[in-house]
């Protein structure tokens, strides 16, 4: 019988410090959200810089100030063009920066295809929220999407921590467990439910525990997903931007995966599903 190691305890240690960073970020964040003012495209700025320095950092480690900064520009351009409102554009304007990034990178001897894909795996995510926040009620609509993500992966490491059992996938996560990944689902389908309740909020409770659950999943596996690109990069984490929690895409990994999901329901939800 192959042996497989227990889950992960929670590290006490460094309990203090993660809560003050949370208490910390959490109000910023959705102070920006709930404005959609210039603070809203200000913290997205910012953390697109942050972001492209960890991605570089991991992926490029001869060259990653020019393949940051290329990264960087590639989907700030993007997400500036966004802002103005003209979507289809933005699209367009971020792939071109990605073709840019690639040949800047193959320039410094670094691999084009990594810097390429950093403005994917980062662009993609930024524009769809910032679509997402312009659309009616996508105030709502992105408080749901910080709602499910953050419940999600709190249920998910509190259930695996408490009830462990099988793992989910040990060779890219040893850690994570199914009954972790059955709890994030569960809380993201009952905090899906919870937002449909608000008197506010146009939108069925059918639907909002269905977009829950999809944004539940996705959550999950974009973690799953970038601890697949760091065993791939052999680092731990991608950073240690934030005391106590790491890089900052180690804290927003899953949200870069539920952002574009939750943006393809709301989608389909202005088409008239859901109401």
């Amino acid at each position: 019988m192959t042996y497989l190691p227990q889950a992960r305890r929670f590290d006490w240690s460094n309990f203090g410090i993660r809560l003050v960073s949370t208490v910390v970020l959490i109000p910023a964040v959705l102070l920006a959200v709930w404005t959609g003012s210039w603070l809203f495209l200000l913290l997205l700025s910012v953390a697109v810089a942050l972001l492209a320095i960890e991605w570089a950092s991991m992926s490029a480690p001869r060259a990653p100030i020019r393949v940051s900064a290329a990264v960087t520009a590639a989907v700030l351009g993007g997400v500036f063009v966004a802002y103005t409102g003209e979507h289809q554009l933005a699209w367009g304007v971020a792939s071109l920066g990605a073709l840019a990034a690639a040949l800047i990178a193959r320039g410094v001897a670094e691999r084009p295809f990594d810097a390429a894909y950093g403005v994917i795996y980062i662009g993609i995510p930024c524009l769809c929220l910032v679509w997402l926040r312009a659309t009616p009620q996508g105030e709502w609509w992105t408080m749901m999407l910080l709602a499910i993500t953050w419940s999600a992966d709190i249920a998910a490491f509190a259930v695996g921590s408490a009830l462990k059992g099988p793992k989910l996938w040990v060779r890219f996560s040893p850690n994570k467990t199914w009954s972790g990944f059955i709890g994030g689902l569960l809380a993201g389908a009952l905090v899906g439910a919870l937002m449909a309740s608000l008197p506010l909020f146009r939108l069925n409770l059918a639907a909002a525990a269905a977009i829950g659950l999809a944004g539940g999943l996705a959550t999950m596996a974009g973690d799953l997903w970038e601890s697949m690109l760091k065993r791939r990069f052999g680092v731990k984490d991608s950073g240690d931007l934030i005391p106590g929690h790491g890089g900052l895409m180690d804290r927003v990994d899953g949200l870069m995966f539920a952002v574009a999901v939750i943006s393809a329901a709301r989608l389909v939800n202005h088409l008239g599903w859901g109401h």
